[in-house]
């Protein structure tokens, strides 16, 4: 993984995701270099550069402009040769140019969670996954019960990460806000 001092950043822009939810992340989403992936809600583009360094394909869409500028930066700086297609629109119009794919990684979905995990299904390969991490306990909750929904069984962990700051007279942890990593998995 690469370390998070290591992603070119601006204000305005979150992320990168930090590197214990990369890792995770990357845990749960079980890629494969056959794999195709659609990151919604790309940010800096922590996860597309660490899935660009993994998979067949990355398409990555934000509707941010400033976000795909950041995220093509880190990408030339971290894999330039990764075959990554970045989309600045929302994702459900993006949807409909691309083809299926294996794993949908939910990062950010300006109030369009529930219309994406649904159209993001009925593109899902047999066999895919679904990956949303999520801050806001509504997001939560509705990707439970979008999951639910569709027949997936969602698993949920909750991640409280803190690293340690060294002081003088000893070492301080310092908490990050704790992130939600809920997958689902298509049927065969």
């Amino acid at each position: 993984m690469i370390p998070d001092d290591e992603f070119y950043k601006i204000k305005g822009v979150p992320g990168p995701t930090k590197e214990e939810i990369r890792c995770l992340v990357m845990c749960k989403a079980r890629v494969s270099s056959n794999d195709v992936v659609l990151d919604v809600g790309c940010g800096t583009g922590g996860l597309t550069v660490e899935l660009s360094r993994k998979v067949k394909k990355v398409y990555a869409v934000d509707k941010n402009p400033q976000a795909v500028e950041v995220t093509l930066k880190n990408l030339k700086t971290h894999n330039p040769s990764g075959d990554v297609e970045l989309f600045e629109n929302d994702a459900l119009t993006i949807m409909d140019d691309i083809p299926t794919f294996d794993v949908l990684i939910v990062g950010g979905s300006s109030g369009d969670l529930v219309p994406i995990i649904k159209k993001g299904y009925e593109m899902l390969k047999a066999g895919g996954r679904i990956i949303v991490t999520a801050i806001l306990l509504e997001t939560r909750t509705s990707t439970v019960l979008t999951l639910k929904e569709l027949g997936l069984n969602p698993e949920i962990v909750e991640v409280f990460i803190a690293r340690g700051k060294v002081l003088d007279r000893g070492t301080m942890m310092k908490g990050s806000n704790p992130v939600a990593i809920i997958t689902g998995c298509k049927s065969i």
